[in-house]
């Protein structure tokens, strides 16, 4: 048995580098095949591959399926994602639409309870913004509205959130808006819910200052800060910010409106005063002159005596 086993393995050794020589020389015959530049080579490659290639398709068909069922799964992966999202997104709406609808509710209630009327004469001009000239000294933008469109100087100017300062110079075609962080800023307005009355100064940084106060200890951060419309310059209640407290502890105002995002402009209409031609008028007329006293009798015969 031994012997037998030994003879088995003399044989089989032999007969495997065989099969591997031959394997090797099919391998180099193949790759020389192949690198020939020969126009025979090459009809005869042509003819292997239109032979062998269309015939491994239905080797390649397990793989393309393959390859289409990831991609459909991931697809629908991505599809019950934004499923997902906007299913969260619609309850947000609800939510939303439905504090918006109570707050329309209330600010219909109080507007009734205070007979609040809106002022329909207060309109407005929408313009461009063109260019920024925001320096260390000057905060300003210009605008492509002007005389031409019934722009005035002193006329507030809004972006849609909140007030962004006032028509400071006036051009045919363009007005310049000087903003309320400008040194040059003095904006008097109201502290809600307190009533308090201030004076926004800006000082060329993005929360100018809040001085003036009549009673600061009633004023605090988060309280909401309303033009107050004293003097006439801007109407009364447009959206200045909020109360905010500096390091240093001084009251600042964090401007409601997108100073980053300045792209349009609402400049407001504001409707001229009563002017006044003569001052006197303020004062109270002078009383009529009083009638003299009359003479009693005794001393006018004294003096008819006195004159016979």
């Amino acid at each position: 048995m031994a012997s037998d086993r030994g003879q088995s393995d003399d044989y089989a050794r032999p007969l495997r580098r065989l099969l591997l020589g031959v394997l090797l020389v099919c391998l180099l015959g193949l790759f020389l095949l192949w690198r020939i530049d020969s126009p025979r080579v090459e009809r005869f490659r042509a003819q292997v591959i239109d032979r062998v290639v269309p015939s491994m398709d239905w080797a390649m068909a397990p793989v393309t399926g393959a390859v289409k069922i990831l991609r459909d799964f991931q697809s629908y992966q991505r599809m019950y994602q934004q499923n997902q999202d906007l299913r969260r997104e619609l309850q947000q709406m609800k939510a939303w639409k439905e504090a918006a609808l109570q707050l329309e509710q209330e600010n219909a209630r109080l507007l009734d309870l205070n007979n609040v009327q809106l002022d329909p004469r207060l309109t407005y001009v929408t313009g461009v913004v063109m260019a920024d000239s925001g320096s260390p000294f000057r905060q300003s933008v210009l605008i492509n509205v002007g005389a031409r469109d019934g722009i005035r100087e002193g006329w507030a100017a809004m972006d849609g959130l909140g007030l962004v300062g006032r028509i400071s110079g006036l051009g045919r075609n363009t007005a310049r808006v000087i903003l309320l962080t400008d040194t040059s800023s003095r904006v008097p307005v109201t502290i809600q819910p307190s009533g308090q009355r201030a004076l926004v100064i800006g000082d060329n940084s993005p929360a100018p200052l809040l001085d003036f106060i009549e009673t600061a200890e009633q004023v605090r951060p988060g309280d909401r800060v309303v033009s107050s419309g004293d003097g006439g310059v801007f109407p009364a209640g447009l959206a200045v910010g909020q109360v905010v407290a500096d390091p240093g502890g001084r009251m600042r105002v964090r401007i409601a409106a997108d100073y980053e995002r300045l792209e349009f402009l609402r400049v407001l209409r504001s409707y001229d005063h009563e002017p006044i031609d003569d001052p006197g008028g303020l004062i109270a007329p002078a009383l009529p002159a009083l009638p003299a006293p009359p003479v009693t009798g005794a001393p006018r015969a004294a003096v008819e005596a006195g004159n016979g």
